[in-house]
């Protein structure tokens, strides 16, 4: 990247990590500074209108579309950029964090797009943060081929067969702790942003590509305006054409998906397309209306598929306003993990998934998600079958689609309940994701699925939502904190009996247990886990 002007960069503070120097250059973390001090002010009052709008709907007990907007949406001319030939055929992405083994694996999964994890599949260990970076540098040089500790060698397929990187940086409400300016943490979005972008936006449009995004957590319009002016800043800083930079935005919140073509307006020269994130998105809907009494409370998990009438909801509304944009809509998490030695499970599973793509595919979607490469032929078999030789079916405008504001929190449209099998789900598989994020893993294989923290999010949520609603569950129990407290105990006695002492020792099974009862039956709700987490965090 060409170097502007000097100004002072961000600090480090952390321990050395071998070739770090290669990320942590003073021009890179120049330009992170230079991001920080243009940006972080407004990225702080745009938490601030978060916590003000929460208690609106705490207080109103609902949300509608926003009037002061209605001009964006009834404007039938404007469009999104079109998509770069790299990001014409979306048709199967698989997701993962950026350790060396996933970065080759995901390249090349046959998938046509990898989303590159520096946020829910990745803990944010700062070996983590700048390998992570390290990783996709090697990956783009071809310099990422290694044989592990088994023998086993990874190596890059053919350039044509690798799939796309789009890279997720955190999201707003995360601190990168280990750098600082001014003596102030940096957030970890412009951390993981502008590193990438300024190793490799001239790399990768010498590839043929460019840099290319998933922006997560996003909550607002507002917050979309806010990476609008991150992306042209970063490309006059680096003299790259307005355009270069392409977003994908995840609408996981239920206040974004009040604003869908709000936001794709503001990211209008740079965004890609929308994505249904399916997990967080339940984990948003159960956080702000938490407090809203019976009618949004939640059943188990795992009964909230996405034929849910408000899922269903918020999925078509996607698709309706993506394509009347020209933008990508881009479908949910397939998160199932094959077996190696159980063919009936992975039988009924791949069946799920894809009775699940199939359903996408029909309704118009341009791709999915998959969590694991033995998923991407089922996938991609789904959209074939719909897509056949086009890389997209935009053109599908599915002007028959009507979504009202009730329609998107109509929770209570759910016949089954809470149960008391799924509290006991919510508390292990909370419990055993926390414990491995504490050790530095994001992506973590529990019960046969990938799960990563909005999987968490989920489980601690719903315990908070069903103890606080005082939810009678189909055994007749009351959820309490006391039963709670019961059913954790029991599931880490479980699991200390299930390791032994010596493999239980060695994990953070005890502060993951104390962590869960913290975040779940607090009365003061924490907006995150992953914010008490990562005072837990080592480095």
């Amino acid at each position: 990247m060409p170097a502007p002007a000097p100004s002072s960069p961000a600090t480090v503070t952390a321990r050395p990590l071998e070739r770090q120097e290669e990320v942590l250059t003073q021009p890179a973390l120049a330009f992170v500074a230079e991001l920080h001090r243009r940006f972080t002010p407004r990225r702080d009052e745009l938490l601030a209108r978060r916590t003000e709008r929460r208690a609106e709907i705490a207080r109103t007990g609902t949300l509608d579309f926003l009037p002061g907007t209605a001009a964006v949406r009834e404007d039938p001319s404007w469009r999104v950029a079109p998509a770069p030939p790299a990001l014409e055929d979306r048709r199967v992405e698989i997701t993962g964090p950026t350790d060396r083994k996933m970065t080759v694996n995901a390249l090349n999964s046959g998938a046509r797009v990898w989303l590159a994890d520096f946020e829910d599949a990745s803990a944010p260990t700062w070996e983590n943060v700048v390998l992570g970076q390290l990783s996709l540098i090697d990956a783009f040089e071809r310099r990422i081929d290694f044989t592990d500790a088994r023998g086993k060698r990874y190596a890059l397929r053919p350039a044509e067969e690798l799939a796309t990187v789009v890279v997720r940086p955190r999201g707003w409400h995360l601190d990168e702790r280990h750098v600082t300016v001014g003596g102030r943490a940096v957030p970890g979005a412009l951390v993981d942003f502008g590193l990438y972008f300024f190793h490799n936006a001239h790399r990768l449009i010498a590839l043929g590509k460019g840099p290319y995004f998933y922006l997560p957590k996003t909550e607002s319009h507002l917050e979309a305006r806010l990476w609008n002016d991150v992306f042209v800043f970063a490309q006059e800083y680096a003299g790259l054409p307005r355009g270069t930079v392409r977003a994908t935005v995840l609408i996981e919140t239920i206040t974004a998906a009040y604003e869908m073509e709000e936001i794709l307006y503001e990211l209008r020269e740079h965004a890609s397309g929308l994505n249904a994130g399916r997990w967080d998105y339940l984990f948003s809907l159960i956080k702000n209306f938490r407090d809203g009494g019976p009618r949004f409370v939640l059943p188990d998990r795992n009964a909230v598929t996405m034929t849910a009438p408000f899922m269903r909801a918020y999925t078509e509304l996607l698709v309706r306003t993506c394509h009347k944009r020209g933008a990508h809509a881009i479908g949910g998490m397939a998160a199932f993990i094959p077996s190696r030695t159980d063919a009936a499970v992975n039988e009924a599973a791949f069946e799920k998934v894809k009775a699940d793509k199939d359903r996408e595919a029909r309704d118009g979607f341009d791709g999915s998600w998959v969590a694991h490469p033995g998923l991407v032929p089922v996938a991609r078999a789904s959209f074939d079958a719909v897509l056949g030789d086009r890389p997209h079916q935009k053109d599908r405008l599915r002007e028959d689609v009507r979504v009202t504001a009730d329609q998107l929190i109509a929770v209570d449209s759910l016949d089954a309940r809470p149960t008391f099998a799924g509290l006991r789900n919510a508390v292990a598989v909370a419990t055993r994701y926390i414990e491995a994020w504490l050790r530095g893993l994001g992506a973590v294989a529990i019960f046969n699925l990938m799960e990563d923290a909005a999987t968490a999010e989920i489980s601690r949520s719903q315990i908070w939502q069903w103890t606080a609603a005082g939810v009678v569950l189909d055994n007749g129990e009351k959820v309490t904190a006391e039963l709670v407290r019961a059913v954790a105990a029991e599931e880490l006695a479980a699991i200390r009996s299930g390791l032994g002492e010596e493999a239980y020792a060695a994990g953070r099974w005890q502060e993951a247990h104390d962590l869960l009862l913290k975040v779940a039956l607090d009365e003061d709700y924490a907006e995150f886990l992953t914010l008490p987490a990562y005072e837990l965090l080592g480095d």
